[in-house]
């Protein structure tokens, strides 16, 4: 308690002075041991470790852990838009948005397509435009295995998938397309009527047995419209196309990074938490990356899978090699 108001003032201003010495980071998370600079940022941090979020979406009962985490949220049930183009009064829901929009505006749009002439402002945008040029149908319709060039043409054919009544499963309650029913039913009867003859793994559907059986074959039948890589099923192709584009939809809700894969943001969120879910069973250390356990584990076997070409000497890791390979250069 303080006395008088000046004397909280002072208070105040020498907890800042120590926080802000010399730029460095003087609060520390006692879990982790990660250190910041804001008392506030390390209470919001906390809720790594405690699993609490108490931003709740009214609407769809999601919860975050910061507060503008949950604004941003809320665009998506009321349709607002915030940032507005003062040109063509077009609203956008993300200043990034209206960032590339204006572009147009400006007349700044730098990518252009060679075949056809067509320009974008984004670079993401002139690939995923040139896969139309290209033989590739990257998008996969999930209930009959139709193929699309784009992204939109197969939202527009997902409509004769559900434009029917849903129907209510007696089991597990949840609700389906009439098409898709019948489909879910066998995960329920067991019934898996479409065997794989090498492995004896068993498909509810006869698509998905034609993708897993290139597992076996080695056929990449699925090709990148932009470096011709081939793949073996749509979902690798997928992910792939976003190393072209850029597309990161995949964000951490603590520092605002993003990614193109959830297993990616799944391993990156172990550095906020401190979680090591991968343990050595002859020393107990524990790791965050089951990688990093493989690696460890050959100091304790003397494996040294990686040779030098000239002097034949061994390592335990690549990146020592490359090390070593200097001293010959």
């Amino acid at each position: 308690m303080f006395r008088q108001n000046s004397d909280f003032k002072r208070h105040r201003v020498m907890s800042w002075q120590r926080i802000h010495k010399n730029g460095q980071k003087q609060v520390k998370c006692e879990v982790c041991d990660k250190m910041f600079r804001h008392s506030g940022t390390l209470k919001i941090h906390m809720g790594i470790h405690t699993g609490v979020k108490p931003f709740k979406c009214e609407v769809c009962t999601k919860a975050f852990i910061m507060r503008t985490s949950l604004k941003r949220h809320k665009r998506i049930h009321t349709g607002e838009k915030p940032y507005k183009c003062e040109i063509c009064d077009k609203l956008f829901t993300v200043n990034f948005s209206l960032k590339m929009h204006m572009l147009i505006h400006t007349g700044d749009m730098p990518f252009k397509c060679e075949v056809c002439g067509k320009i974008f402002t984004q670079k993401s945008k002139l690939i995923l435009h040139m896969v139309t040029h290209t033989a590739t149908k990257p998008f996969q319709c999930e209930v009959c295995d139709k193929m699309y060039k784009r992204k939109g043409d197969l939202k527009f054919h997902m409509k004769i998938h559900t434009t029917d009544t849903p129907i209510q499963c007696s089991i597990c309650h949840e609700l389906f397309k009439q098409c898709s029913f019948k489909i879910h039913m066998r995960t329920h009867t067991g019934v898996e009527i479409f065997n794989c003859n090498i492995c004896d793994r068993s498909f509810t559907q006869n698509g998905s047995l034609n993708r897993h059986m290139r597992k076996h074959t080695g056929e990449k039948t699925v090709k990148c419209g932009v470096c011709d890589k081939m793949f073996a099923e749509n979902g690798s192709l997928k992910m792939h196309m976003r190393m072209h584009t850029g597309e990161k939809p995949f964000r951490c809700e603590v520092c605002d990074k993003m990614f193109t894969q959830i297993s990616t943001l799944r391993r990156h969120m172990r550095m906020h938490t401190g979680e090591k879910p991968f343990k050595c069973e002859v020393c107990n250390k524990m790791f965050t990356r089951n990688g990093s356990l493989k690696m460890h584990m050959r100091i304790h076997t003397g494996e040294k899978p990686f040779k030098c070409k000239i002097c034949d000497r061994m390592f335990v890791a690549g990146r020592y090699m490359k090390v070593h390979m200097k001293i010959h250069s």
